[in-house]
């Protein structure tokens, strides 16, 4: 068999694994995909973190990827990191990805029109914020700048969540709130947990958050902690956030979903009283305040004074 025929049966395998897990292609390698608490805030059954931090309202909120590819294998993932995603032979353009990721939404909402009040579901057919963050690696995307701007333009707020390992790009982007993940306080650590593709990707992630701390937007520092592997050190990751000096601090508990289940046991899953704990050592060490937590999901938002304002 020939390597191209191998390689179409591992998209073709990966796509409908894709499928299988809920997400809507849109495009020739963009996703979208609907979160449990989309589904849940349509139905008028709650809202996630980001709502009761940001003001987002989670029916409203498209999540996407403009790539499936990613240069990280992080253990936490609830991804398939197992199965590599090539880089396409042509990538679309921005306002096709902005189109197609609106009509994959619209899609995947679309049965909810008998179990949701009809207010929210039209509200949710329109989307109004998007989470550039899904799977994959949204920095690796060439088009990132102008794909942002295609979403301002059309009425979006925008967030995007990077791992840090295209500086690069990291200085070109501007969106309404820029998160990037910090998963380890050093590089023995970080290769551990986030299983990196290339040995000098760490010396990129120092590299972002310098970029960080120049940056004119909304900054965010999301710190994912696995109980057993990551959660210690807390000075160590004060010390790399002091670098970014990030106007938000979310550190999140593991969970214990998707393909991460395959790497990762149960009882990696920190409490939330665990979480406040090691936020609270952090907070100490940087000066930064709590500036709330939402239990269900074991986050806890840090900033410097203490407060938060929403974007929506």
């Amino acid at each position: 068999m020939s390597r191209r025929k191998e390689k179409d049966i591992e998209i073709t395998d990966f796509k409908s694994l894709l499928k299988k897990q809920g997400y809507s292609l849109a495009g020739k390698h963009s996703a979208v995909k609907t979160c449990l608490w989309l589904r849940r805030s349509i139905k008028d059954e709650g809202e996630c973190y980001k709502s009761v931090f940001y003001g987002i309202h989670s029916h409203r909120c498209l999540q996407m990827t403009p790539t499936l590819m990613c240069n990280q294998k992080c253990l936490h993932c609830w991804r398939p990191t197992e199965v590599d995603v090539p880089m396409p032979v042509e990538w679309n353009s921005p306002v096709e990805i902005v189109g197609s990721s609106i009509e994959s939404q619209r899609k995947l909402i679309s049965g909810f029109g008998d179990s949701a009040p009809l207010e929210r579901w039209n509200e949710g057919k329109n989307p109004r914020h998007v989470a550039i963050s899904l799977s994959g690696e949204p920095t690796l995307f060439p088009h990132l700048p102008e794909l942002i701007d295609e979403f301002k333009t059309q009425g979006f707020t925008t967030f995007v969540v990077s791992n840090g390992t295209v500086p690069d790009m990291m200085s070109k982007i501007n969106p309404a709130q820029l998160y990037m993940s910090l998963d380890a306080p050093d590089r023995e650590t970080y290769e551990k947990v986030c299983v990196p593709k290339s040995s000098s990707l760490w010396d990129n992630i120092l590299k972002s958050l310098e970029v960080l701390k120049t940056k004119e937007t909304r900054t965010v520092i999301r710190i994912t902690l696995i109980k057993g592997v990551n959660m210690f050190n807390s000075e160590g990751f004060a010390e790399l956030i002091r670098i970014a000096e990030p106007d938000y601090i979310e550190v999140k508990a593991y969970m214990h979903l998707g393909f991460s289940r395959k790497r990762l046991p149960r009882e990696a899953m920190p409490s939330h009283e665990e979480v406040m704990e090691f936020s609270e050592e952090l907070a100490e060490h940087l000066g930064y305040k709590v500036a709330g937590d939402v239990e269900v999901s074991r986050v806890v938002l840090l900033s410097k004074d203490g407060l938060v304002s929403h974007l929506m």
